[in-house]
């Protein structure tokens, strides 16, 4: 069933455009949108709220129809029951890992991750008594042999940040359902418009809306998609009275952005895979890092899984040694004028990077090197400009 198909996506559409007082997700007023207390009809209606005994909004640090009609159509194109919508990407994986962990629980997680997930899982869970191994993302065996009595999760990012990893979600559910084990991935570079992980037996997914679900660099936001009861049970708690909340404008900003999300990953791809072949034949790149070309590991297997290789484009520039390498990586990111410089993804503009020392940044040279971050490293996220003038961009700092 498309999205389009879903009875709440456009009865609740033209719902609030029409201005009606009751949508799918329960009555409402304009005052509801703008507020952060919702008026009951009654005392007894409160309480019912209040108890969870009956069904609607209550306040909103955790319930708002701008929030659940964003968290609805998102559970929608994911294909998974439920949504629980956060404040951000970061604010998403923290909020699983605390609802669905305890001390003494361990996760397993690829080394291949943004640089602050390895710092969450690394410097804030561990205070809390919850360990993770990290191991090589793609080799089944490295995975099975580092499982524990006490193992309760696996998190993967596919394709991974910055290098584009693949990894093989199918085989990965498989193995964590044999061991009793919840498999959380990360499916923020793709979105459901190239990749949905549910499809393939994952248990939960992760967002940071702040990319390609906005798609313009507006707002911020994440979410959580996965099992209702699982979401309602253990990770709505924590999001009700921690309150990593997803605010009611950026939640209405990122519906805006769901409706175009298909035709833009579509676009980017396109010209990211264009722009990965012509880097890949510049003599002075070392390596380029992309799903959808013929010559990355996992291209079968990324063709497999998604609809095309996405929009994220990785590449080494040669150097002598990292130091060389990395004063030319920073002479093509200073001579970039249609590209942003930041380390943020996602938007229409291209923005590009030196992952070593923005988003990786914070990770000792061992976890660098571990993560295969070199400093010769550069990360595009190509947008919706011409090509044309992106190749552009590049041949003046490649030389």
């Amino acid at each position: 069933m498309s999205e389009k198909d879903h009875p709440d996506w456009a009865t609740a559409t033209q719902a609030i455009r029409a201005g009606s007082q009751r949508t799918p997700f329960g009555e409402h007023s304009e005052a509801m949108f703008l507020t952060s207390s919702f008026v009951f009809d009654s005392a007894a209606q409160a309480a019912a709220r209040f108890a969870g005994t009956e069904e609607g909004n209550v306040y909103a640090r955790f319930t708002n129809p701008s929030v659940q009609m964003f968290e609805q159509r998102l559970a929608v194109l994911e294909n998974t029951e439920y949504c629980l919508a956060t404040a951000s990407g970061m604010a998403a994986i923290t909020t699983a890992c605390m609802g669905l962990l305890n001390a003494g629980d361990h996760i397993i997680a690829s080394k291949a991750l943004f640089g602050a997930t390895v710092q969450l899982f690394v410097n804030i869970l561990s205070r809390f008594g919850i360990e993770t191994t990290f191991v090589d993302g793609v080799s089944l065996e490295a995975w099975e042999k580092a499982i524990r009595p006490n193992t309760k999760l696996f998190y993967v990012e596919t394709p991974s940040n910055p290098l584009t990893e693949v990894i093989n979600i199918q085989a990965l559910s498989d193995l964590a359902h044999k061991h009793g084990v919840l498999n959380m991935v990360d499916n923020c570079f793709c979105s459901p418009a190239l990749q949905k992980p549910m499809d393939f037996g994952a248990d939960l997914i992760i967002h940071s809306a702040t990319k390609y679900l906005d798609g313009q660099g507006r707002v911020l936001g994440g979410a959580i998609c996965g099992p209702k009861q699982l979401l309602k049970d253990k990770i709505l708690p924590v999001l009700r009275t921690a309150g990593p909340t997803l605010s009611a404008f950026n939640a209405w900003v990122l519906l805006k952005g769901l409706e175009t999300l298909n035709i833009r990953m579509k676009a980017q791809s396109e010209s990211a895979l264009e722009i990965a072949t012509w880097l890949e034949a510049h003599p002075a790149v070392d390596r380029v890092y992309y799903p959808g070309l013929a010559s990355h590991p996992q291209h079968a297997l990324a063709m497999k899984q998604q609809k095309s290789g996405g929009a994220i484009v990785s590449f080494e520039v040669k150097g002598h040694n990292e130091d060389d390498a990395r004063a030319k990586a920073w002479n093509v990111i200073d001579h970039s004028k249609t590209m942003s410089i930041t380390a943020n993804l996602g938007d229409t503009r291209t923005t590009i990077t030196h992952p070593a020392t923005t988003t990786h940044g914070r990770l000792s040279p061992e976890a660098r090197e571990a993560a295969g971050i070199k400093q010769g490293l550069i990360r595009l996220a190509i947008g919706l400009e011409d090509t044309g003038d992106l190749i552009a961009d590049l041949k003046k700092g490649l030389g």
